[in-house]
């Protein structure tokens, strides 16, 4: 298990790697740096001036080893928007979207994992075309149509709930629940169609064959074998909530990631936009190691291969 966790801790190390490279890779591609953070009209001394204090001016290959210095330490520059340091400004939005992802992510799981389970046993009935019309809804429902229909009637009409807005219980509800209706399809959709592939192995065939428990069987086999595929959509889900729903964080006026990095585009806030790639790329890494380990955990098979 220890050779299985280092080898996973390992390829993440290369994936920071990898991505740091890109960043750099692709903030260079986009033309020159200056010209794209200094306002349209600058002078060439003021563009030299500005290359020189960024150190733009210097070999490329300092650049990349400098860049890579201070992206280890965190240091992306100063926000030109902000006048401060470009990672705090992108880690002081990062609770609310920390907050609104695990609450979604949870809400969404719970339902979708109980959803897809109870359509799994209960194929044929009404229940399993209940769930699953439910689920269907739930993943073709455009999220910004269900975040306006929600705030119409929950905030507008009912008087319920905030519209919008961060800081309490109140205000986390609607954005939560919007996300969450989406993830809990999904989940239960795919929980359905693995443990239904599951039932028809020989292993599950056997142990009915023995007289096990049903619940055992079940809950033990065919349920944690058919989690493997959902492991892996959950830390997808959960990788694209960490990099901020910006459309839920839009409708909601959430003072989030997504909604900062949209916000830093269109000012040409180009350290703020480096440093929340980053952040967003280095959760998606974390969330996938995560997973990587949970493969592990499920399927004792999995760590022995390696």
């Amino acid at each position: 298990m220890s050779r299985y966790v280092l080898f996973r801790l390992g390829e993440a190390l290369i994936s920071v790697w990898g991505l740091l490279t890109i960043i750099f890779v692709a903030a260079r591609l986009t033309g020159d740096p200056a010209l794209l953070m200094l306002p349209i009209g600058s002078t060439e001394a003021q563009l030299a001036e500005f290359r020189h204090q960024m150190g733009f001016d210097r070999p490329l290959w300092e650049q990349y080893v400098t860049f890579l210095i201070n992206a280890v330490q965190g240091d992306f520059g100063e926000s030109l928007l902000h006048q401060r340091p470009a990672m705090e400004v992108v880690l002081e939005r990062f609770p609310a979207t920390l907050q609104l992802a695990l609450t979604a992510l949870v809400m969404g799981a719970v339902i979708g994992l109980v959803t897809g389970f109870v359509a799994a046993l209960k194929r044929g009935t009404i229940l399993e075309l209940l769930a699953m019309t439910l689920a269907l809804l739930g993943q073709a429902t455009p999220i910004f149509w269900l975040g306006v229909v929600l705030i119409l009637v929950f905030a507008v009409q009912l008087g319920w709930l905030p519209a919008g807005g961060y800081g309490t219980l109140a205000h986390l509800v609607l954005p939560a629940i919007t996300l969450a209706l989406f993830i809990s399809a999904s989940i239960a959709r795919l929980l359905r169609s693995s443990m239904i592939e599951i039932l028809k192995e020989n292993y599950i065939r056997t142990a009915f064959a023995k007289g096990l428990i049903i619940r055992r069987i079940h809950m033990h086999h065919t349920a944690r074998n058919a989690l493997i595929p959902v492991v892996t959509m959950l830390g997808i889900l959960a990788g694209e909530l960490l990099s901020g729903a910006v459309v839920a964080e839009t409708i909601y006026s959430w003072p989030g990631v997504g909604s900062l990095i949209i916000l830093a585009v269109q000012s040409k806030d180009f350290p703020v936009v480096q440093a929340g790639v980053a952040i967003i790329s280095l959760n998606f890494i974390l969330i996938n190691l995560v997973v990587d380990l949970t493969y592990g955990l499920l399927d004792p098979r999995i760590r022995i291969e390696r």
